[in-house]
């Protein structure tokens, strides 16, 4: 049974930094696609980032052009584990995160794939204070 977990969300002041965590288990990723998505409220779903992996090495990667030079995906094969660091958080960053997995690469082939992810985590709230 696969179970995606993330962790870090929290309030942060504008311009500050945090780092999300999504732990996978019952899933070997070294094959797959990982995203991150936000959902703020009366908005839509935004996917923010994702990585690809193709037999333990990087694939692609994308990034939403809101987030980039600000956000970074990566991973750590070793603790099953992919992250999201923000930083120069602006109060529109303020989401729900959610993170997503799927058994193949195909999904990250932009970040707007998000019906293609079979496995997704709870969410966490960031908040950012002007």
């Amino acid at each position: 049974q696969v179970q995606v977990v993330e962790s870090g969300g929290g309030l942060v002041q504008s311009g500050g930094s945090l780092k999300l965590s999504c732990t996978v288990s019952g899933f070997i990723l070294d094959y797959s696609a990982r995203a991150w998505f936000r959902q703020a409220p009366g908005k839509e779903r935004e996917g923010v980032a994702c990585l690809s992996e193709r037999d333990g090495r990087d694939g692609t990667t994308f990034y939403v052009d809101s987030v980039k030079g600000r956000f970074a995906i990566f991973r750590d094969n070793a603790k099953n584990t992919f992250y999201l660091q923000m930083a120069n958080l602006e109060p529109d960053d303020a989401a729900v995160y959610y993170c997503a997995v799927d058994h193949s690469p195909w999904p990250c082939r932009d970040t707007s794939f998000a019906d293609d992810y079979d496995y997704w985590g709870q969410g966490t709230q960031v908040n950012v204070s002007s």
